[in-house]
């Protein structure tokens, strides 16, 4: 499992905000976990990690075995499992239940994997970018206002 916690001081203020307000995270945390499962599926679009950096592209031994040359977007599985859960009051989970998620999200390497045809270098799906605290920000915003 990946945790990511977010050290923003402006969207912790407004989490602890809203849980003196109303004592209950779930109705934001479930927008935001749409929100980011969002955005973690348009990154097989754009190509790129959530700090906007591009993916690596497929090495030759990857493009002899398959049809496309983008990574990770052959049959668009992988990102089709992305999905989030709600855990107790206050835990978001957001990734994918796929076996490969893991290692296409860090990578690894051939001597660590024998399975594999060669080296995997790692093309961060999972995560949150500038944009995606902006938005959090503003469903948690929504939420103090309604």
């Amino acid at each position: 499992m990946i945790e990511i916690s977010i050290d923003n001081s402006r969207v912790v203020a407004k989490f602890n905000e809203l849980l003196q307000r109303t004592g209950d995270l779930s109705p934001a945390a479930r927008k935001i976990g749409e929100t980011l499962k969002e955005s973690s599926q348009q990154r097989f679009e754009s190509t790129t990690a959530p700090d906007g950096t591009a993916w690596a592209t497929n090495k030759p031994s990857t493009l002899e075995r398959k049809n496309g040359s983008r990574p990770l977007t052959d049959g668009g599985t992988l990102g089709d499992t992305i999905d989030y859960q709600l855990r107790g009051a206050d835990t978001l989970l957001i990734g994918s239940p796929a076996e490969q998620a893991a290692m296409m999200q860090f990578g690894g390497t051939k001597s660590e994997f024998p399975n594999l045809w060669g080296d995997i270098e790692g093309r961060a799906f999972l995560g949150i970018s500038d944009e995606d605290e902006t938005d959090i920000l503003s469903i948690l915003e929504h939420h103090l206002n309604v």
